[in-house]
């Protein structure tokens, strides 16, 4: 089992949800996050003042896999994420963890059944 953290843009989760229900996964927490990495912020004006915003809006997902849907969920994220043929700085990042243990709450199952 493995845990696929990936921070998209916000504009291109349905894309995402899209490209990932086409490899039958349907399963995934979403959260809005904030961070920068190359984009650095962007500066704004707000009431006549121009101030820099460090913090980039994106959209954090989680998602709990069976190894055999570990790379076609990788595929899909990368398919529905990049912006363009060549993608941009900014598109994201895809980190991939290992699960030691997932447990349905509702009937207790344990392991890959519980995903």
């Amino acid at each position: 089992m493995k845990l696929i953290i990936a921070i998209i843009q916000p504009n291109r989760l349905e894309a995402v949800k899209t490209a990932l229900a086409e490899v039958e996964v349907f399963r995934m927490t979403v959260m809005d996050v904030q961070g920068f990495g190359r984009q650095r912020g962007h500066g704004e004006v707000y009431r006549g003042r121009e101030f820099t915003v460090d913090l980039v809006r994106k959209v954090q997902l989680t998602i709990a896999v069976n190894e055999e849907f570990l790379e076609p969920t990788i595929e899909a994220v990368i398919s529905g994420g990049r912006t363009g043929p060549n993608g941009h700085i900014g598109d994201g990042k895809i980190f991939v963890l290992p699960l030691e243990d997932c447990i349905r709450i509702r009937t207790g199952e344990r392991g890959s059944e519980a995903i």
